[in-house]
């Protein structure tokens, strides 16, 4: 009987856990998604600019890296985002796989971000692990 009346008038805890739930099962497939079909969106946008405007700049491009050895500089971000709204479909596509290096990011924090939440502390050690993980390897493969 205390198992029903406790399902009739759930507590705060309960109705919290279930917002947070709620949030899981929602919103992260919601954020997920949309950041994918953005990158989607710009690697088919810069595969169509590349068509359009530059049809054998890859393959120029890697027959100039295979005679000399010699690659195009890094570039910062602001510069590939001034080029990619120049109508750039490097710069376009760049972005793209940027936007894409983001969906594992995004569903990580998420999860940091609602174990922190819920203080489960074993969580929030482990996926704090893998997001450090992360961002490390994109600041390391940036650099290097």
């Amino acid at each position: 009987m205390a198992r029903i009346s406790r399902n009739l008038n759930p507590s705060s805890s309960d109705s919290r856990l279930g917002e947070e739930d709620r949030i899981l099962r929602v919103w992260t497939p919601v954020v997920l998604r949309t950041v994918l079909v953005a990158a989607v969106v710009l690697l088919l946008a810069g595969l169509i600019a590349t068509a359009i405007q530059a049809p054998g700049y890859y393959v120029n491009r890697f027959h100039a890296v295979q005679h000399s050895a010699e690659t195009q500089a890094r570039e910062n971000l602001p510069a590939l985002l001034r080029d990619a709204f120049a109508g750039d479909p490097r710069g376009i596509m760049t972005i793209g796989l940027v936007t894409l290096t983001l969906v594992p990011l995004a569903r990580v924090a998420f999860t940091f971000i609602l174990f922190l939440r819920e203080g489960d502390h074993t969580y929030v050690v482990a996926t704090a692990y893998v997001l450090i993980a992360l961002i490390a390897g994109v600041v390391l493969g940036r650099i290097g």
